[in-house]
Protein backbone atom coordinates (compact mmCIF):
# COMPACT_ATOMS: atom_id res chain seq x y z
CA UNK A 1 0.00 0.00 0.00
CA UNK A 2 2.82 2.39 0.87
CA UNK A 3 4.42 2.07 -2.57
CA UNK A 4 1.15 2.78 -4.39
CA UNK A 5 0.47 5.79 -2.16
CA UNK A 6 3.98 7.09 -2.76
CA UNK A 7 3.67 6.64 -6.53
CA UNK A 8 0.40 8.57 -6.51
CA UNK A 9 1.89 11.34 -4.35
CA UNK A 10 4.62 11.69 -6.96
CA UNK A 11 1.97 11.83 -9.70
CA UNK A 12 0.13 14.69 -7.92
CA UNK A 13 3.39 16.56 -7.36
CA UNK A 14 4.59 16.05 -10.96
CA UNK A 15 1.28 17.14 -12.47
CA UNK A 16 1.28 20.32 -10.39
CA UNK A 17 4.92 21.06 -11.10
CA UNK A 18 4.49 20.50 -14.85
CA UNK A 19 1.33 22.58 -15.01
CA UNK A 20 3.04 25.43 -13.14
CA UNK A 21 6.07 25.25 -15.43
CA UNK A 22 3.98 25.29 -18.60
CA UNK A 23 1.75 28.08 -17.28
CA UNK A 24 4.85 30.24 -16.87
CA UNK A 25 5.73 29.88 -20.55
CA UNK A 26 4.04 31.92 -23.23
CA UNK A 27 5.08 29.50 -25.96
CA UNK A 28 3.57 26.19 -24.76
CA UNK A 29 2.28 24.85 -28.05
CA UNK A 30 -0.78 22.80 -28.94
CA UNK A 31 1.03 19.44 -28.97
CA UNK A 32 2.38 19.97 -25.46
CA UNK A 33 -0.98 21.05 -24.05
CA UNK A 34 -2.67 18.18 -25.89
CA UNK A 35 -0.35 15.67 -24.20
CA UNK A 36 -0.99 17.20 -20.78
CA UNK A 37 -4.72 17.08 -21.44
CA UNK A 38 -4.38 13.41 -22.37
CA UNK A 39 -2.66 12.65 -19.04
CA UNK A 40 -5.38 14.46 -17.12
CA UNK A 41 -8.28 12.83 -18.99
CA UNK A 42 -6.68 9.37 -18.72
CA UNK A 43 -6.41 9.86 -14.96
CA UNK A 44 -10.09 10.84 -14.93
CA UNK A 45 -10.97 7.75 -16.98
CA UNK A 46 -9.29 5.45 -14.47
CA UNK A 47 -10.68 7.03 -11.31
CA UNK A 48 -14.14 6.93 -12.89
CA UNK A 49 -13.70 3.20 -13.50
CA UNK A 50 -12.32 2.62 -10.01
CA UNK A 51 -15.41 4.34 -8.62
CA UNK A 52 -17.52 1.81 -10.52
CA UNK A 53 -18.77 4.12 -13.26
CA UNK A 54 -18.54 4.10 -17.03
CA UNK A 55 -15.83 6.25 -18.60
CA UNK A 56 -17.28 5.96 -22.12
CA UNK A 57 -18.22 9.64 -22.24
CA UNK A 58 -14.63 10.80 -21.75
CA UNK A 59 -12.53 11.59 -24.82
CA UNK A 60 -8.86 10.72 -24.32
CA UNK A 61 -7.42 12.81 -27.14
CA UNK A 62 -8.59 16.33 -27.85
CA UNK A 63 -7.63 19.95 -27.79
CA UNK A 64 -7.58 22.14 -24.69
CA UNK A 65 -6.42 25.47 -23.40
CA UNK A 66 -3.84 25.14 -20.65
CA UNK A 67 -5.71 27.20 -18.01
CA UNK A 68 -8.76 24.93 -18.37
CA UNK A 69 -6.72 21.94 -17.17
CA UNK A 70 -6.02 23.42 -13.72
CA UNK A 71 -9.40 22.56 -12.23
CA UNK A 72 -9.40 19.10 -13.79
CA UNK A 73 -5.96 18.32 -12.32
CA UNK A 74 -7.15 19.40 -8.88
CA UNK A 75 -10.40 17.46 -9.17
CA UNK A 76 -8.57 14.28 -10.19
CA UNK A 77 -6.22 14.63 -7.24
CA UNK A 78 -9.12 15.07 -4.83
CA UNK A 79 -10.92 12.03 -6.24
CA UNK A 80 -7.82 9.83 -6.08
CA UNK A 81 -7.02 10.97 -2.53
CA UNK A 82 -10.59 10.16 -1.44
CA UNK A 83 -10.47 6.77 -3.16
CA UNK A 84 -7.03 5.81 -1.84
CA UNK A 85 -7.98 6.99 1.63
CA UNK A 86 -10.62 4.25 1.74
CA UNK A 87 -8.33 1.48 0.47
CA UNK A 88 -6.78 -1.29 2.49
CA UNK A 89 -4.02 -3.66 1.46
CA UNK A 90 -6.64 -6.34 0.79
CA UNK A 91 -8.73 -4.04 -1.39
CA UNK A 92 -5.71 -3.37 -3.61
CA UNK A 93 -6.05 -6.91 -4.92
CA UNK A 94 -9.78 -6.60 -5.67
CA UNK A 95 -10.75 -7.02 -9.31
CA UNK A 96 -12.31 -4.11 -11.17
CA UNK A 97 -14.43 -4.90 -14.21
CA UNK A 98 -14.73 -2.14 -16.78
CA UNK A 99 -14.96 -1.46 -20.48
CA UNK A 100 -12.34 0.34 -22.52
CA UNK A 101 -13.21 3.57 -24.29
CA UNK A 102 -14.10 1.45 -27.32
CA UNK A 103 -16.36 -0.84 -25.28
CA UNK A 104 -14.09 -3.88 -24.89
CA UNK A 105 -14.54 -5.53 -21.46
CA UNK A 106 -11.52 -5.97 -19.18
CA UNK A 107 -10.75 -6.75 -15.59
CA UNK A 108 -7.68 -5.78 -13.58
CA UNK A 109 -6.77 -5.37 -9.93
CA UNK A 110 -6.93 -2.02 -8.19
CA UNK A 111 -3.18 -2.32 -7.53
CA UNK A 112 -2.38 -2.79 -11.21
CA UNK A 113 -4.68 0.04 -12.26
CA UNK A 114 -3.12 2.51 -9.82
CA UNK A 115 0.40 1.47 -10.86
CA UNK A 116 -0.63 1.95 -14.49
CA UNK A 117 -2.02 5.43 -13.78
CA UNK A 118 1.24 6.51 -12.15
CA UNK A 119 3.43 5.04 -14.90
CA UNK A 120 1.24 6.26 -17.78
CA UNK A 121 1.48 9.84 -16.59
CA UNK A 122 5.22 9.60 -16.16
CA UNK A 123 5.61 8.33 -19.71
CA UNK A 124 3.70 11.25 -21.20
CA UNK A 125 5.31 13.84 -18.92
CA UNK A 126 8.60 12.60 -20.39
CA UNK A 127 7.24 13.22 -23.89
CA UNK A 128 6.18 16.71 -22.84
CA UNK A 129 9.59 17.48 -21.39
CA UNK A 130 11.28 16.26 -24.56
CA UNK A 131 9.09 18.61 -26.61
CA UNK A 132 9.75 21.48 -24.17
CA UNK A 133 13.50 20.90 -24.46
CA UNK A 134 13.35 20.89 -28.26
CA UNK A 135 11.21 24.01 -28.52
CA UNK A 136 11.61 26.11 -25.40
CA UNK A 137 14.73 25.18 -23.45
CA UNK A 138 14.96 23.59 -20.03
CA UNK A 139 12.00 21.45 -18.94
CA UNK A 140 10.48 21.02 -15.49
CA UNK A 141 12.44 18.59 -13.34
CA UNK A 142 9.98 15.82 -12.50
CA UNK A 143 12.24 12.99 -11.34
CA UNK A 144 10.98 10.86 -8.48
CA UNK A 145 14.13 11.53 -6.45
CA UNK A 146 13.54 15.29 -6.72
CA UNK A 147 10.03 14.71 -5.36
CA UNK A 148 11.57 12.76 -2.45
CA UNK A 149 14.00 15.59 -1.73
CA UNK A 150 11.20 18.17 -1.85
CA UNK A 151 9.18 16.08 0.61
CA UNK A 152 12.17 15.89 3.01
CA UNK A 153 12.64 19.66 2.82
CA UNK A 154 8.98 20.22 3.73
CA UNK A 155 9.62 18.04 6.77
Amino acid sequence: MKTIVRMMEHLFWANERLFTDLSGREDADTEIVRLLRHIVVAEEVWITRLEGNSSGHLILWGEAELPALREQIQNNERRYRDYIGRLTEEKLDATVRYSSQSGVPFQDTVRDILAHVALHGQYHRGQINRAVTARMGSPAVLDYIVFCRDEKEKG
